[in-house]
């Protein structure tokens, strides 16, 4: 039944082999404090439930309850499962737009009004999708596939083009090198051609060692201050074992922010960018690149087209994934790992002034539950039912999920029974949500979604 509709949801019927009346009442059921039944047996809700507030006792909108019937002298009883649906599904589809894919794990609107949109593959290649035919460009963007490591988590794993793409040509990528570290490279197209970037013209802006083959961050994007986010991994290994979330002067474990304008260390071939002077440690007490710290694994992340903020998904370890709102004009927040979880201590002492996250959820296979956060978008897209609602997801367990930003406030963690859970709206006409590893936005604001398993999904308007 769809959410909010009032009125008799069931009609139960009973007969008596002696022809004695029969009477219904409910005798049981998770959830039979929210139902009524009159003697004739019209069963109903006492509060029409709402989908994206589900009050059953699972919480997964699928309600349990119990009827008896009975002649006065025996009974029997029947037990129903009544699934509340969400009433906005019918104005958005999610339509499955190209397969076929190696290993995909981002995707961003190519921004010359074509439609398109550009899909990085971890193994090395950059390539061009057509959503509405499914046709992928036969001349990769870019193919860098002998030049990437992919062990563990590593690999090819962002793309950013730069606000002036149009006419600079220029495009950001974050990679794990060969030799196992974090490179940010810039490489160029030409002007008659801005579809395919030139691989001879790889320009490593910046290049940090890791130790090890897990969280490696992998995002970068451009805010609307024109400067370059990337988001780095703590270095690998539990509990932080080299000390870098909390240590300010590293550049693992954080969000940094560069001007790509610029080049303050000619000598440096490490450090091809400019130090922006907001940045809080540009005249001291930690690497001047360092723009927020205290971060496990943002491997997600995205600015609100909107508003500018940025939303950081970090990936948490054995209990907690957390969901950070940060506007940027704040900087120098200390976001807690490895001191804290989420909003659980974990490590150490509990300094003054850590940022905790605006949402959470904890560990396990539940609707509301996972292993792994990939970040998603604020909706800003055609499809007005979705219209401000974080749209967000989790590698392991594969739900899918909305939260109303109006609720996120700084400060204050809002609980998981915030959440909407959107596994059986985001059904797609082929294929399956299945290792969610990735989500962006084209330039019209229509909504994608990355398997790592090799399709691209895009929520749009129902015709």
């Amino acid at each position: 039944m769809a959410e909010n509709s009032a009125g008799t949801v069931y009609t139960a019927t009973a007969s008596d082999a002696n022809g004695d009346a029969v009477t219904f009442s409910i005798s049981g059921g998770a959830d039979a404090a929210l139902f009524q039944v009159t003697g004739a047996g019209a069963l109903s809700f006492r509060v029409p439930p709402d989908f994206e507030a589900p009050t059953d006792a699972n919480g997964d909108n699928v309600y349990e309850v119990t009827l008896a019937a009975s002649d006065g002298r025996a009974s029997s009883s029947l037990a129903l499962r009544i699934t509340v649906t969400d009433a906005t599904t019918g104005s958005f589809v999610v339509r499955r737009v190209g397969t076929g894919f190696a290993g995909p794990v981002f995707v961003t609107a190519m921004p010359d009004n074509s439609g398109r949109v550009i899909v990085v593959e971890r193994g090395g290649r950059i390539l061009l999708l057509n959503p509405s035919t499914g046709a992928i460009a036969a001349t990769p963007m870019l193919d860098i596939s002998g030049q990437v490591s992919t062990d563990g988590e590593r690999g090819l794993l962002a793309v950013a083009l730069a606000p002036d793409y149009a006419t600079s040509g220029r495009a950001y990528v974050y990679l794990t090198a060969l030799d196992g570290s974090i490179q940010v490279r810039r490489y160029t197209s030409s002007a008659g051609n801005r579809d395919v970037l030139d691989s001879a013209s790889g320009d490593v802006l910046l290049s940090i060692p890791h130790p090890r083959n897990n969280h490696n961050g992998g995002w970068l994007g451009f805010g609307a201050d024109g400067l370059l986010y990337v988001a780095t991994g703590d270095g690998g290994g539990a509990n932080d074992p080299d000390g870098n979330g909390q240590n300010r002067s590293t550049l693992l474990g954080k969000m940094l922010r560069i001007d790509v304008s610029r080049d303050d260390f000619p000598n440096d071939t490490a450090r091809d960018y400019g130090i922006p002077a907001a940045n809080p440690f540009a005249a001291g007490g930690g690497a001047g690149e360092v723009w927020l710290y205290g971060l496990r694994n943002p491997f997600r992340n995205s600015f609100d087209r909107a508003t500018g903020e940025l939303w950081i998904a970090d990936v948490g370890q054995g209990a907690v994934e957390e969901v950070d709102r940060v506007r940027t004009s704040q900087s120098g927040l200390n976001m807690g790992w490895p001191l804290f979880e989420g909003s659980q201590p974990l490590l150490g002492s509990n300094p003054a002034g850590l940022t905790m996250p605006v949402t959470e959820y904890g560990h396990g296979s539940g609707p509301a539950q996972g292993n792994s956060i990939t970040g998603g978008f604020v909706y800003r897209g055609p499809v007005e039912p979705l219209q401000g609602l974080y749209v967000f997801a989790d590698f392991v367990s594969n739900n899918i999920w909305t939260v109303p930003i109006a609720g996120l406030t700084p400060g204050t963690t809002t609980p998981s029974t915030a959440f909407t859970n959107r596994n059986a709206a985001f059904v797609p006409n082929a294929g399956s949500l299945a290792g969610i590893v990735g989500f962006g936005e084209d330039q019209a604001g229509n909504l994608y979604i990355v398997s790592i398993n090799g399709s691209i999904f895009a929520i749009l308007p129902s015709i």
